[in-house]
């Protein structure tokens, strides 16, 4: 299972919020760079970089910093945040992006990003799978959160699955930086239905990247044994819940 330390950004800043609420925004380093060095440092090799002021915006904004960070380390970074247009992902496979996340476009034309899974190819398009969980598993939510659509979940992955996606980023925005634990029930359910879609269409397995809540290094064996692909980490990080040196040896372990 791949570690993915996150890097969020607001005005080139280094931030994290609670539940995506803008309001609950905290300043952890007034430089990105410093902090994906540290994480280059202690032999992570990815990182998932979000333009929080983009998400709101609905056009790429950060570039500046995917670019700083891209070309002073060799981490391998998946972008997102408000990525509409071909422009806007020209821009950031040209800033240095590895893969780009699509979440609300995936939901308000999907025919444009199908467009990107056939054009870019599926290692290079993640769909980001962003939920608010209810009774029926959980509903898609666009544009940073700030909207909630009537799309199940399940059926939202299964769907895209059914086009070829592979990578999905999974992430239950009523547990993001509450450090109170992951969504295992959820992936479990993701990974079991994705299997039968697999039988059933003879596609690709699913490459289930989960998020929102990781809180302590005992959940990431977890999320490793339920079969997730990768882990993406962020709060717990930031106030030294998890170590470095623990990623670092997990890492190793792995290896």
């Amino acid at each position: 299972m791949r570690i993915i330390p996150a890097i969020d950004i607001i005005e080139g800043k280094c931030v994290r919020l609670t539940k995506g609420d803008y309001n609950t925004k905290k300043i952890y380093n007034e430089n990105p760079l410093e902090v994906a060095k540290e994480f280059e440092d202690a032999g992570i090799e990815y990182l998932h970089v979000v333009d929080l002021d983009g998400a709101k915006a609905s056009t790429i904004i950060n570039y500046k910093v995917l670019e700083e960070i891209a070309t002073k380390t060799n981490l391998k970074i998946d972008f997102g945040g408000g990525l509409k247009s071909d422009k806007d992902l020209e821009i950031a496979f040209n800033s240095g992006a590895n893969q780009i996340t699509g979440g609300s476009i995936a939901v308000k034309n999907s025919e444009v990003f199908e467009n990107w899974i056939s054009k870019f190819g599926a290692k290079k398009i993640i769909l980001g799978a962003d939920f608010y969980p209810d009774a029926t598993g959980g509903k898609i939510a666009t544009n940073g959160w700030q909207e909630e659509s009537s799309l199940q979940l399940i059926p939202f992955i299964n769907g895209y699955q059914s086009k070829g996606i592979q990578y999905v980023i999974c992430t239950d925005i009523s547990k993001d930086g509450m450090l109170q634990g992951p969504s295992f029930g959820t992936y479990e359910e993701i990974l079991n239905t994705s299997k039968m879609s697999d039988r059933a269409q003879s596609s690709t397995g699913l490459k289930l990247i989960a998020s929102g809540g990781i809180s302590t290094f005992d959940e990431l064996p977890k999320l490793a044994e339920l079969g997730c692909e990768g882990v993406i980490i962020g709060k717990a990080i930031y106030e030294n819940k998890i170590s470095l040196k623990q990623l670092e040896s997990f890492i190793l372990n792995a290896s």
